[in-house]
């Protein structure tokens, strides 16, 4: 007998993935960008990292800097990112609230957070070895954390919890309100990525 049903997934979590065209050129300006706010400042903050360097917040002021240039180049990934979220986009009201940097050396990870008062957080990989470490999503539905049953399969319906390998030049943007978290760095190289909040001007 063939069950007439359909599923309706409703409320679902979004992280969007791009990868970038030119982001060896990026990475390039960036990196250097961040290692030379590293020796200026070597102690950072301390954020969610436990271990590694976090970056105060970026000058974004400085016109002719790496980050404002990165960021004027991916304008066209946050607009696609609000068209498949049906949000109107004016580009005079999205506003870039903040972006820092992370360094994570061997053994260096990220506890789970979020980031409030912003609509869109995001993650872009400068520098992202094997084993570095995956971005990692946390459900943000505590009722479905309470009473977890023993599953056969993974599907996306039973997962509360999911991990996204990044690669360089990737760039993840994701609500603000979403816990995640970063795995441990288990390779011998830094792990390098930038991230930003961003506003709705009403």
């Amino acid at each position: 007998m063939t069950l007439s049903k359909n599923i309706f997934k409703l409320f679902p979590q979004p992280v969007f993935h791009y990868q970038l065209d030119d982001y060896k050129k990026h990475n390039e300006e960036l990196s250097k960008y961040i290692y030379n706010l590293h020796k200026l400042d070597p102690e950072g903050v301390a954020r969610s990292n436990q271990g590694g360097w976090h970056s105060k917040p970026f000058n974004l002021k400085e016109k002719e800097a790496a980050p404002f240039k990165f960021f004027i180049s991916i304008q066209m990934y946050v607009a696609d990112t609000f068209k498949e979220y049906g949000w109107k986009y004016d580009p005079g009201k999205v506003n870039l609230t903040e972006m820092w940097a992370i360094i994570n050396k061997k053994n260096n990870f990220n506890l789970e957070h979020t980031h409030p008062n912003n609509y869109l957080s995001a993650a872009y990989y400068v520098k992202a070895p094997e084993n570095c470490g995956s971005f990692k999503v946390t459900n943000p539905n505590l009722i479905s954390r309470e009473r977890v049953t023993t599953s056969n399969r993974k599907t996306d319906l039973n997962q509360n919890i999911a991990h996204i390998k990044p690669n360089e030049g990737d760039l993840l943007l994701f609500p603000a309100y979403l816990p995640h978290s970063v795995g441990m760095n288990e390779s011998n190289e830094d792990r390098i990525v930038i991230s930003f909040n961003i506003d709705i001007l009403k």
